[in-house]
């Protein structure tokens, strides 16, 4: 921990000196929540996100926030360690023009919807249960295994252990933006009527967990979090046919998957709370995590300590130092482009429109892992040889 602000009702916990003043401002309204528990956690990546910053970890007593698990839930990493020891840059762009004719990206969707079964089940009577993931299951079909836009992302790299990695980034896509945006406005509709008042412009309406509404949310998101996996899943899948295809027999090791936007139960400084990640990941004690950088720096598979003060979480990325509008106005496109070519990346950086996504726009990778020595350790670092983005 870099250091601890102690003037709001309760701590403040950060792991970087230099968090923009939105995201602080952000993390003294989640301090002075009334139902927030112990602390509040701001990891080395933090950055100013909707109602909370992204980057950041909030234990409450007895609500859910849905803004504070933001609109894609379940986002997160997936990661597939190969027998591979190296593979041709001119095999690799093969490789790569494969990748983009099995995986749609970008807004695109497949033209025809996937067998249900790709998706996880059902419950017996969904339109009760999941009143909204019912809604929308059919377009879901047509989503699943499927990149999106933004900072979601595919990686060839190589690790430092000598073998080809490959690494997937993406969430639940427009059902779980669908279920937040829900969610989200039921609880600025309910907020009025509610005990506890939190102002509006905070942008963290909550919902009772004693609520049936409550109740719902935390179900559909779970389901977006299961959805958000076997989207990753579903392109993992149609990489790896894709390597098979172009460079012959290849063995896979098993799935490494992580998550970054969803809250979750569990217990912390010997009680029951609802832990918020936003732009976060778990990390307890011995388990294996995915830190990706930006594009063009190196990546690394973490295995967690434990610690208590963070609830057991980590940063999920380099985290953003400017807004896409701006890495686009400012940022030097051919400056950014030489940062990668001088590297023998293939990499998705061609118009100015790309630049949102440049190494630029990002945090330095390695200066986040030195401020989180304390929350995990590095298995092994990954290097780009190859990106897709979204």
């Amino acid at each position: 921990m870099k250091k601890q602000l102690t003037t709001e009702k309760i701590p403040i916990c950060l792991w970087l000196d230099d968090i923009e003043e939105g995201a602080l401002e952000q993390a003294r309204h989640l301090a002075n929540l009334p139902f927030a528990f112990h602390h509040v956690a701001i990891m080395p990546d933090a950055h100013q996100g909707y109602g909370m910053p992204i980057g950041g970890v909030l234990a409450t007593r007895g609500v859910v926030i849905p803004n504070a698990v933001g609109v894609d839930i379940g986002c997160g990493m997936c990661a597939v360690r190969t027998s591979l020891g190296e593979v041709p840059q001119e095999m690799l762009r093969k490789v790569m023009s494969g990748i983009r004719r099995a995986v749609p990206l970008g807004f695109k969707h497949h033209p025809k919807a996937l067998p249900a079964d790709r998706l996880p089940p059902l419950p017996p009577d969904p339109e009760q249960a999941l009143p909204v993931v019912a809604r929308e299951f059919r377009s879901a079909r047509a989503q699943v295994g499927t990149l999106g836009g933004g900072n979601h992302f595919i990686e060839i790299q190589r690790g430092s252990e000598g073998r080809i990695w490959i690494m997937v980034h993406s969430g639940s896509r427009n059902l779980g933006y669908k279920v937040a945006g829900h969610y989200n406005r039921l609880a600025v509709r309910m907020a009025p009527a509610m005990r506890v008042q939190v102002p509006r412009n905070w942008q963290l309406a909550y919902l009772p967990l004693d609520s049936r509404e409550g109740n719902l949310y935390l179900e559909e998101m779970r389901y977006c979090v299961e959805f958000a996996l076997a989207n990753r899943r579903e392109m993992m899948e149609r990489i790896q046919e894709v390597f098979v295809d172009l460079l012959g027999p290849v063995d896979f090791g098993d799935l490494i998957n992580i998550a970054h936007n969803y809250a979750a139960l569990e217990r912390h400084y010997g009680q029951e709370v609802m832990v918020h990640r936003k732009g976060s990941t778990r990390a307890r004690r011995g388990e294996t995590g995915i830190i990706p950088g930006s594009q063009g720096s190196v990546s690394y598979i973490v295995r967690g300590l434990g610690n208590p003060a963070s609830f057991h979480s980590c940063s999920h990325g380099a985290g953003r130092i400017m807004g896409r509008r701006q890495a686009q106005r400012v940022l030097d496109l051919a400056e950014e482009k030489k940062k990668l070519d001088s590297r023998h990346i293939l990499h998705a950086i061609r118009h100015r429109r790309d630049l949102d996504e440049a190494p630029g726009a990002y945090k330095d990778i390695g200066q986040v892992m030195r401020n989180q020595e304390d929350l995990v350790e590095i298995v092994e670092v990954l290097q780009p040889l190859a990106v897709i983005k979204g």
